[in-house]
This record gives structure tokens, sequence and C-alpha cells, in this order.
């Protein structure tokens, strides 16, 4: 039985980074013959599955695309695959989603807020982006040597393209990372592109989309590192 990966968004063959998502991964499965099967996951519907969701899939995609149908939803998944050590990998709006959850249930911030869902709130985590970042490709410094995600670079800075107009408060940064979801990733302003959970399988977050800046002859790192951890998680087969 093939591993069996997630995808949790609200798939939209007319947006870019829905489509690039599973061209990244069809380019790192036939490039390194992984064997791996992939659905993406309606948010709404996760409330419903939840179970079965949990006890079929060996990892979960955090997808770009939001505002999702069901916020909830996405924050429950994020929150059962960070708290059992289930390979969980959040691109451009899965960052955003992976950092209100991590600021609700860890920062105890029971109403952080996202600004593409509420943008009065009092406690805004993730706000809009002083300039927008849609189809920019930027330079990112991995400023931390021990993480994982310099671990799959090996090198210290690299240069991503991004779809996104929102992302992590500056004012929330140093709350996140003494918690442990590490800022591993920095823009030239020192503002979070990468998080990186510590003492977990693979739990990171990236503000860029890697799965767009992926070709047949040269599959992303990230996304080919991704696959093969979830690949290496057996607990959750159906």
């Amino acid at each position: 039985m093939k591993t069996k990966l997630a995808i949790i968004g609200d798939y939209n063959d007319t947006f870019r980074p829905h489509k690039a998502t599973n061209e990244g991964i069809e380019h790192s499965i036939k490039k390194f013959d992984i064997q791996l099967q992939y659905d993406w996951i309606a948010t709404d519907t996760i409330e419903t599955d939840f179970n079965k969701i949990i006890s079929t899939y060996n990892g979960f995609w955090i997808a770009p695309g939001s505002p999702y149908k069901s916020m909830a939803g996405a924050l429950r998944i994020i929150k059962y695959a960070r708290e059992n050590s289930i390979p969980t990998l959040g691109t451009c709006g899965g960052f955003q989603h992976m950092v209100i959850e991590f600021a609700r249930n860890v920062l105890g911030i029971s109403d952080a807020e996202h600004a593409e869902y509420d943008p009065y709130s009092s406690k805004l985590v993730v706000n809009p982006l002083s300039c927008s970042l849609a189809g920019q490709i930027l330079e990112i410094e991995l400023t931390d040597k021990t993480s994982k995600i310099f671990e799959i670079f090996g090198t210290k800075r690299i240069n991503e393209r991004y779809h996104c107009n929102f992302g992590l408060n500056p004012e929330y940064q140093n709350q996140l990372d003494g918690k442990g979801f590490k800022i591993v990733g920095t823009d030239i302003h020192k503002e979070a592109r990468i998080l990186e959970l510590e003492n977990h399988p693979f739990f990171i977050a990236t503000l860029f989309v890697p799965q767009d800046n992926s070709s047949v002859e040269t599959p992303h790192k990230l996304v080919t590192e991704f696959l093969r951890t979830v690949t290496k998680n057996k607990s959750t087969y159906a």
C-alpha cells in the first residue's frame, strides 16, 4: 500500500499555486521514485471526516489559497499534526494558518486572528505585508545552521517565489520563536519567512511557495525531503 499525503485546501484549478502543488509533488515522485499517493481534502469536510482523515493519511500539506472555506477544519488538522508528530508542510496560506494555530493553542492567544478573515481584530497575528510579495522572487537568509531547513538546502541563502499578501506580524516573532516554533529563515528586514518546530520530525512553514520553484529536471529540495519524510511515517495507515 502506498503512503498517503493529504493536501489541506480548497482546490481551484485556475489558481497557479494549487496547480504548482500537484506539479511539484509529481516532479519529486517521478525523479526519485517516491511511492506516494496524494489527495486534496476540502477544508469544509474536515470537521465531519476528521477521524477518517487522520487514520488514512501519513502527512499533511497545508496549501496556499486562503481564506479557507473552514479555518476551524484546517486548524484542527494542524493541531493534530503538531501534537502527534505527523509530517507537515505549510506554504503561503499554510504558513499563515500554522502560525494562527500555534498562537492560539501554544501561546495562549485565544483570539489570535488572520487579517484576511477579520481585519479589525485586536490580535492580528497574521497581518497584511507592508508590500505585496505576490509574483516576486526574493532572497531568504537561512539563519540557523542546526535546523532541518539548513540541512536540506546546505546553503545560507536561497531565492524563492511568493504568492502572498499576508505574513506573520513581526510583533509576535519573538513569542513564537521562544516557544519553539523557530524562525529559521528571514528576509532582508529580518522578518520571518520560514518557521520550523523544534523536536518534531517535520513541521515546517514557508511564506514562499516552493512548489512553484520546482521543475521536472530539478524538483524542489524542500518538497522532495518532505515527501520522503512522509513515506517514513507509518503511524497512520488506513
